[in-house]
């Protein structure tokens, strides 16, 4: 172990982290190639193109020009997972424990979207649930 001093173990620590980081980076920028809509097909390959052939500026340039709207997809494509998410928990408990279920499901349904509209607090909103459940 003294031919391979603590600094050198750091060090190496860290190259290894930096390495894995800029992979995850880069599967990070070519995902967000591949879903965004907005570019056609030649931008898709030239940003590619640039990516592959020259990793590590592609990708800082392509982080400078399209970090902001790249925001904005992970935003919206989380929102749109929540939502597909609720509707088929809306949906899936709907069709299951017949009518006086489904009642109560409508109805923990709107008090969710109040709390969230803010149109309740979580005092509110948990007391209301109680009342119904009980």
């Amino acid at each position: 172990m003294d031919d391979y001093p603590l600094l050198n173990l750091f060090l190496t620590m860290l190259y290894l982290f930096l390495w894995v980081m800029w992979f995850f980076l880069l599967f990070k920028v070519i995902t967000d190639l591949f879903r965004d809509h907005s570019l056609n097909g030649w931008a898709k390959a030239g940003w590619l193109v640039l990516v592959i052939l020259l990793p590590y500026v592609g990708v800082l340039i392509y982080l400078i020009v399209r970090g902001r709207s790249m925001h904005e997809r992970d935003e919206k494509l989380a929102k749109d997972s929540e939502a597909a998410f609720r509707d088929y928990v809306r949906r899936a408990a709907g069709t299951e424990g017949g009518s006086g279920g489904s009642d109560h499901v409508k109805d923990l349904a709107k008090l969710a979207e109040l709390k969230d509209k803010g149109a309740i607090n979580a005092e509110e909103y948990e007391q209301a649930k109680a009342k119904l459940l009980a």
